[in-house]
Formats: structure tokens, C-alpha cells, sequence
């Protein structure tokens, strides 16, 4: 609802019933009187304003907010480098030649996962600094659902395996394989040396 104004008469009237009333409290200074206060004016947003883009300027992309979980292998290749760095690079551009290999084609989880422990604990109990786990990529599911499912039980459940005890005070980086060894199917296992 919005007020009217008032007309000279009504005001002339509020005048003269203010005279004739008596004060509620005497003792306060007449000069104290509640007032109400303006309402708020509502600030306007000014709308955004566009700057010219010039020849060559990139463009700069707002990060979707609904992104789904980056790929096991994705977060692998953005960890840091623990190793050497130099090795490091050699490793990925494939010049390392693993020197032990365990291929998990095939496997249950329940006869991978123990067969993981035995090979990674072997190999570094035999000295070996670089090994491979081959995990296959994966098949594809058959019935796609309106919630994606990680391709690959293996492949997802490896790295994890790889950070948590016993093997985690044996592993030194894992990362993806370079094409000529498997590629996303297989891991790069760096193992530390025995002390």
C-alpha cells in the first residue's frame, strides 16, 4: 500500500489536537520526539558492463560448478613429483624400462588386491625401483544409468590400494604409463629403496 499525502487541512487539524493534548511524560524535552525514519531507497546493481575485447585476448572461462570427480588417471598426472625429476621425465616419456611387470587382466578384486601387496613388497625387498601394474582399461557398461560409473574396477582401485598400508611405505609416485606400456591401462609403481 502506499500513503497519500496529507492535505493542508489535516495537517492544520493534527496541529491543533497536538496543542490541546497533554503530554503523556512532562519530563521529557519536547524537542525529543520519536521520528520514523525514511524507508530505504533500494540501491540499484549497475548491470555489468562489457569492455571491448581486443584482437588475440583469450577468452577467460568460469570453472563449471557441477564438474564431476577428475578421472583416477587425470589426478594422478596432477600430483606432485616426489622422485627425481629428471627420472621423472624419462619415466613418462617411456625412456625407463620398468623391471618388473604384474599383469591384473582377468582379476577379482578379492585375488588382485593380495596379489598386488606380494609383487610391489617383492620387488622392492629385491631392489627393483620401477615396476608396472597392468590394469586393463576396463569395460564399458551395459546398461548406462543416469549415474556415471568409473570405467574399470581395477584401474580405479589400484592407485588407492597404492596409498594406503602396507604398500604406501614402499611407493614413492605412481602416474600413468607411457603408451608404449600399457598407456591409461597400466601404472607407473616408482618404489623407495630399502633401508
Amino acid at each position: 500500500m502506499t500513503r497519500r499525502k496529507l492535505t493542508n487541512e489535516e495537517i492544520e487539524l493534527w496541529r491543533k489536537v497536538t496543542k490541546q493534548a497533554e503530554r503523556l511524560h512532562p519530563e521529557m524535552p519536547q524537542t525529543v520526539h520519536p521520528t520514523s525514519l525514511p524507508k530505504p531507497k533500494p540501491k540499484r546493481t549497475p548491470k555489468p558492463r562489457f569492455d571491448a575485447i581486443e584482437l588475440g585476448q583469450k577468452h577467460q572461462a568460469k570453472p563449471k560448478p557441477n564438474d564431476l570427480k577428475p578421472s583416477v588417471t587425470d589426478a594422478l598426472r596432477k600430483a606432485p613429483v616426489q622422485m627425481d625429476t629428471k627420472a621423472f621425465g624419462r619415466m613418462k616419456r617411456g625412456n625407463l624400462k620398468p623391471e618388473g611387470k604384474l599383469d591384473l587382466h582377468g582379476m577379482r578384486v578379492d585375488t588382485a588386491h593380495p596379489a598386488l601387496i606380494r609383487f610391489v613388497l617383492s620387488a622392492q625387498a629385491q631392489g627393483k625401483r620401477l615396476v608396472l601394474v597392468v590394469t586393463g582399461k576396463g569395460k564399458d557398461r551395459d546398461e548406462p544409468g543416469p549415474i556415471p560409473t568409473p570405467r574399470g574396477v581395477l584401474r580405479n582401485q589400484v592407485p588407492h590400494w597404492l596409498s594406503i598400508p602396507p604398500l604406501v611405505q614402499a611407493v614413492m609416485q605412481v602416474t600413468p604409463a607411457h603408451i608404449s606400456h600399457g598407456g591409461d591401462g597400466a601404472y607407473y609403481v616408482y618404489l623407495r629403496r630399502v633401508r
